[in-house]
């Protein structure tokens, strides 16, 4: 039978309707892309096959909850799953101002800080003109939602940066000064690598490359090949990668660029090609000249985000990076060869025109409460006398009224190093680094020890949070608890764990994509 054919468009719209979500062009295009339904027609006049298109939503959808069941157990609460969410909306308005691995979706903390109940949450906990408190406050989602939401919120995090990366979110700007400053940076950096011969050196790179990966990569027809095994991508992709090397070692000759710095000391020495350096320090001194203290730390975020991209490593190594990379190389992520970056221009001029529109964005959508991040150890911080000091009105209301609850995600045992993940822009700014007040480093492992260890910083928290709560608080805890740590943690904490609910995550940004969830603890006193 003739496989009934709808263009990319049709195909969004009867698939939206048929399963009542919305699946965008963009989703079936990608779908295409990576070889996970096959293109039928040319490039300009592209048709999927309707059969096609609906087995493999039932089977993705359908086979993955109850695989994740099978695997994670019946307990699991597959709506806390959120998978009804584009991802443009899991990382809505400012919540994508910058990277930040192992952080929450916001719709996560909006489920328990609203007002709303349904058949699973069956209180409320949070009111509007409540005081929050997220004492591991990350990149402060936390502090985001409760705005939104009416809340008043606090934050504690050890990492200076992340403390940064908090407060640019809520900060309030003057997004015309924001503007001009952003133009003129990037109209000096347009005119600082104008006679680059690097610039000239990527442009004759990246047309040598389209022509190299037409012929021996063709999209979508390469990975449609590999997912039918037709060819096998370690032996093509290797042999692929070492015939384009000679052609780049050519062109790095003619063009005399120098790769590496002259030195690997730290890690922007180490983790950037010569040039990129030289971009990164250029913006950086513009940077530093921006008057309105305001617009100079959001400046110095975009900044940030811009280098993160940046670092000479393959597309498939970001998040882990294994070893810097100088070379063109086979990408498996993308099916073809890949280079690395050779200037920050693009990124820049992208990030700053991104960061403005989720400024206008999150600025339609907040509320006039007070909210910051406080830098320090949440274990021995004094909250009063530190809001004192930067807001004596708040610090009045903080007194009398208390902290309602704590919605917060923990750091895990020996799980993430939060300091090294941002390693760059400690280097670049001259942050202090303070890796031995992290409760639960990556350091020190997932021994007895360390287990013990975090045992203590964690109950350590909450006793000291516990100074300025509520009498009838509530405490929410996101945490993996594989080791089943949390029950002591209450105890010595002097609380009891009332309710737990556990959530599959979906969309995690590390290469494991398999079954994984999180227990929400909700704790109260004893």
């Amino acid at each position: 039978m003739k496989p009934e054919l709808i263009t990319i468009k049709e195909a969004s719209e009867w698939i939206s309707l048929t399963l009542n979500r919305k699946v965008t062009t963009a989703n079936i295009s990608y779908l295409v892309n990576y070889g996970r339904i096959e293109k039928f027609g040319n490039n300009g006049d592209a048709f999927v096959c309707k059969e096609e298109l609906i087995n493999y939503y039932k089977d993705y959808l359908g086979s993955r909850q109850s695989n994740w069941k099978e695997k994670l157990g019946d307990d699991i609460d597959w709506h806390l799953s959120f998978e009804q969410y584009k991802e443009s909306e899991t990382t809505k308005h400012v919540h994508r101002l910058h990277p930040y691995k192992g952080k929450f979706i916001p719709q996560l903390v909006e489920y328990f800080l609203d007002e709303h109940t349904d058949e699973f949450k069956k209180d409320v906990y949070f009111h509007k003109g409540d005081i929050v408190l997220d004492p591991f406050c990350g990149s402060g989602t936390s502090l985001v939602q409760a705005n939104e939401l009416g809340m008043n919120a606090l934050g504690i995090d050890v990492s200076a940066f992340n403390s940064l990366i908090s407060n640019v979110k809520i900060a309030h700007y003057d997004l015309s000064d924001l503007n001009l400053e952003l133009k003129k940076i990037t109209e000096k950096l347009r005119q600082f690598i104008l006679d680059s011969k690097t610039v000239k050196f990527e442009q004759c790179l990246l047309e040598k490359l389209s022509v190299f990966n037409n012929e021996f990569f063709p999209s979508p027809g390469y990975k449609w090949q590999l997912r039918n095994k037709e060819i096998f991508e370690n032996i093509y992709g290797k042999a692929k990668e070492k015939e384009f090397l000679s052609i780049y070692k050519k062109l790095v000759t003619e063009f005399g660029i120098e790769l590496k710095q002259e030195n690997a000391e730290s890690f922007l020495d180490k983790w950037y090609l010569k040039h990129v350096r030289t971009e990164i320090d250029f913006a950086f001194e513009l940077i530093k000249k921006i008057k309105n203290p305001n617009t100079k730390r959001i400046a110095t975020i975009i900044l940030s985000r811009t280098i993160r991209s940046c670092r000479a490593t393959t597309h498939s190594d970001l998040a882990t990076l294994l070893e810097p990379i100088s070379t063109t190389y086979y990408c498996s992520k993308h099916g073809k060869i890949c280079k690395p970056l050779f200037s920050i221009m693009s990124w820049w001029e992208r990030y700053a025109k991104d960061t403005l529109k989720r400024l206008v964005e999150f600025n339609s959508l907040r509320t006039g409460t007070y909210h910051h991040c406080f830098t320090g150890d949440s274990r021995t911080i004094d909250l009063f006398s530190s809001t004192e000091k930067i807001n004596p009105e708040f610090s009045k209301q903080l007194k009398k009224q208390k902290i309602s609850g704590i919605f917060s995600s923990p750091p895990y045992v020996g799980l993430i190093d939060y300091h090294e993940q941002h390693a760059y822009a400690y280097d670049l700014f001259g942050f202090e680094r303070r890796d031995e007040l992290e409760i639960g480093r990556l350091f020190s492992g997932q021994g007895r020890e360390a287990k013990e260890s975090y045992v203590s910083g964690i109950a350590a928290v909450l006793n000291n949070c516990k100074k300025y709560l509520q009498d009838e608080y509530n405490v929410f805890l996101v945490a993996n608890d594989k080791y089943n740590l949390y029950p002591t943690i209450a105890e010595k904490a002097g609380m009891r764990i009332v309710q737990q609910f556990k959530r599959p995550v979906l969309n995690r940004t590390e290469k494991d994509k398999g079954a994984y969830s999180e227990s929400i603890f909700l704790l109260k006193d004893k």
